[in-house]
This record gives structure tokens, sequence and C-alpha cells, in this order.
């Protein structure tokens, strides 16, 4: 059975870091595409950033400057690093991997604080 199991998130204060990881498993190959969404309380899920097997990368306008998303095909897995993080970065953090067919993880709280 196909896992997709998420870490990193946490607690920090305005202007700091988090790096958050997302791993799959029970799978022979990496994804064609993994990405990161969050959810606020209240909104919608929104895409935060992608990148496929080519290398291309999609940031949303909010995270562009200070969120960098990441891969490691050989552990089939993707990461993105937030930094000067911002009250409104507060969410909770899917990863999704996309193969055949997608896979979403469980999520992982972000709160920040001001």
């Amino acid at each position: 059975q196909v896992q997709v199991v998420e870490s990193g998130g946490g607690l920090v204060q305005a202007g700091g870091s988090l790096r958050l990881s997302c791993a799959a498993s029970g799978i022979s190959r990496s994804a064609n595409a993994m990405g990161w969404y969050r959810q606020a309380p209240g909104k919608q899920r929104e895409l935060v950033a992608s990148i496929t097997s080519r290398g291309s990368t999609n940031y949303a306008d909010s995270a562009k400057g200070r969120f960098t998303i990441s891969r490691d095909y050989d552990k089939n897995s993707v990461y993105l690093q937030m930094n000067n993080l911002k009250p409104e970065d507060t969410a909770v953090y899917y990863c999704r991997m996309a193969y055949i067919r997608e896979y979403w993880g469980q999520g992982t709280q972000v709160t920040v604080s001001s």
C-alpha cells in the first residue's frame, strides 16, 4: 500500500523558518509531479509549490522569494524550505505525489505566531 508521510511542521515565530519533508513508500518509482498545498480554516486548499520530473517549479505568489521546493527522486521525497514565515502562512500543509494516480499525505500543521 502506498503511503505518503509528511514531517517538519510545528510552531514558529514570525520571521522564522521550517523545512517540511515528505516521502512516499510502497511504490518503486518517483512521482511524475510532487507538490505542497495548504489549507487554512475556512479557506480552500491552495497550491503552495510544485515540481515536476522535468524540474519545472511553480509557486504561489505569496510563497515566491520565501519558499523553495526541492526533490530527491532516489528517496522519492519532496521538501519545502520555508523562510521568513508570516502568520498568514498558518495552515495545514499537505504533500501531493502524482503517479498514474495521486496520493496525499495526512497533513502537517504549521503555526506561525506574531
